[in-house]
């Protein structure tokens, strides 16, 4: 049974078409990941569908009873909330029902009703009705379900009744996941929803999804986490005129890259051999053409035709793009820098009774990559931000050399002005000409109508690469980085894998991509209750070591 349905759906951002033509039913109960490179439209897609915001051209339908239920990629709820009220308040169809109920029971005590008897028999009618769809909810036990949703999502209990703001992304993401289940929906739609994740808590989301009865439809850049949750890939794939088309593939994202793959070379194939005999076709045009000019004669006239009807009735098959075009990122530092470039002294950090780092101490030599990981609050964050000094530790100090130019990378992109466009924020950076940062944005994938648009108004995966624009441009020798593979897609981790590979400065990144982390970093710094562990290795060896202790 289609739960939601497509019909020739549009969405523009200014003069820039996102997609056009979308056409697409989602069957009840499957479980579906949505690729595509970054900035193809996906998040717009999973908001257009949840009615978030409204196409432009076309329909989204729902079968009558439906309920949709959205995780955004960038969860951050009521600043000021308790997670727990958070997740509370998400249930829009019980608290509609508790409205009608308490209407209802007012209604019951009002004297023209009681005297009545038809009246007061429908007003009870309808209260036993809504006292049984309020049971059906589950509205008497909604505070237990909540509690025990956030128990298997892993999120801890002294977390709870902190204000949203004050937990991590990954807190957040948590929180509204459960906000998204609790409402029980038939549709569930998550964008990215295992960013900022520890690999304890994406194996717990990979569970929760498999284990959820209706629909999901999935955008994740995580091969591995698709891997283990998903049955169907729907493929958002950049078109010519229309932006971009779905395409179907059955099974996980192994088995589409291997179908995809597959696929590209039959395309190939096909392309060759049809631009072969469309060559042969035209040359014959060409010479019964020739001869008809040279001979008068009406037999070549008509041949020449019918071969250019051939020609014409073919079903071209496009050119396949069998490697798309990669962003350009090459960091390369202004000034070398000293031996030392950070030390960390006795630096203790609390948030009231909550404590994230005590006594921590370590240094960081010039040229070095180091990983820092932990569990989701654990403080990685706030470590970054102490490195930057954007907040000042409660005690100790944080040294950094004093030719140490520190370049950062936000999480949440704090670092961007979401009222700018891309150009002006490359250009606050760097005095360059507009032509010449329109031609840097184009480098790092950013179409030219995007550079121009607010930067609120990009993908996620637009925005991170804004970020790497500036990051590249600043010139400096430490990176600091949290969280940058996150709304990147393959191709572009891929990238910044290599540039941080090539890189002579010193780096300092969070993440939980195991791959990334491997392939980058020679220290790992683990945050636990409070605690700064070194491990001399990468990732690899840091988690047989920490699985043996």
């Amino acid at each position: 049974m289609i739960v939601a349905g497509l019909s020739n759906v549009a969405r523009l951002h200014g003069a820039r078409t996102i997609f056009s033509g979308l056409a697409w039913a989602i069957q009840d109960g499957e479980k579906i990941g949505l690729v595509g490179p970054s900035g193809a439209g996906k998040s717009t897609l999973l908001r257009t569908i949840a009615g978030v915001d409204r196409p432009d051209d076309g329909a989204v339908t729902f079968r009558g009873d439906a309920r949709v239920a959205f995780l955004p990629q960038e969860y951050t709820g009521e600043p000021g909330r308790a997670a727990i009220d958070e997740l509370l308040t998400g249930h829009d169809q019980l608290a509609e029902l508790e409205e009608r109920l308490t209407a209802v029971e007012q209604s019951l005590g009002d004297p023209s009703v009681t005297a009545d008897a038809s009246a007061f028999d429908a007003a009870m009618a309808e209260h036993e009705r809504l006292l049984k769809r309020f049971d059906e909810f589950g509205g008497p036990m909604l505070r237990n379900q909540a509690e025990g949703l956030l128990r298997e999502l892993g999120l801890e209990e002294e977390s709870w009744r902190l204000p949203m703001e004050a937990l991590s992304g990954g807190q957040r993401k948590l929180v509204g996941l459960a906000r998204c289940l609790i409402a029980r929906p038939d549709l569930l739609l998550l964008d990215e929803p295992d960013n900022h994740l520890d690999l304890r808590r994406k194996s717990m989301l990979e569970s929760v999804i498999r284990g959820f009865g209706g629909a999901v439809v999935v955008v994740s850049h995580d091969r591995y986490f698709l891997d283990e949750t998903v049955g169907v890939i729907v493929e958002l794939e950049p078109a010519r005129d229309v932006g971009a088309r779905l395409v179907r593939w059955e099974g996980n994202y192994s088995s589409y890259a291997a179908q995809k793959e597959l696929a590209l070379l039959r395309q190939q194939q096909d392309y060759v051999a049809q631009q072969k005999e469309i060559a042969r076709l035209e040359e014959a045009v060409a010479r019964f053409k020739l001869w008809a000019r040279i001979v008068v004669d009406e037999r070549h006239i008509k041949q020449a035709r019918n071969k250019q009807r051939q020609i014409d009735r073919m079903d071209k098959v496009d050119r396949p793009v069998l490697e798309r075009r990669k962003m350009s990122l090459r960091f390369q530092a202004r000034e070398r820098g000293g031996a030392k470039a950070i030390e960390l002294r006795d630096i203790d950090k609390a948030f009231g009774d909550n404590i994230v780092l005590i006594g921590a101490r370590g240094t960081i030599m010039n040229g070095e990559r180091v990983g820092i990981v932990g569990a989701n609050g654990a403080g990685k964050s706030v470590l970054l931000r102490l490195v930057m000094g954007i907040i000042e530790p409660d005690a100790g100090q944080v040294w950094v050399g004093p030719s140490i130019s520190r370049g950062y990378y936000a999480q949440e992109h704090e670092t961007l002005d979401m009222s700018q466009t891309p150009v002006a924020a490359l250009r606050a950076v760097r005095t360059m000409y507009e032509d010449e940062a329109v031609s840097q944005l184009g480098r790092f994938l950013i179409p030219y109508a995007a550079a121009r648009q607010p930067i609120g108004l990009l993908s996620g995966g637009e925005k991170s690469r804004v970020q790497l624009a500036r990051l590249m441009l600043a010139g400096s020798n430490c990176l600091v980085l949290d969280e940058p593979t996150n709304n990147l897609d393959i191709a572009s981790c891929e990238v910044l894998e290599g540039a941080l590979d090539a890189f002579k400065g010193t780096v300092v990144v969070v993440s939980h991509d195991r791959y990334f982390l491997d392939r980058i970093v020679d220290r790992i710094f683990e945050i636990e209750d409070g605690e700064l562990h070194m491990y001399e290795g990468g990732y690899s060896y840091y988690a047989e070591e920490a699985a043996k202790r």
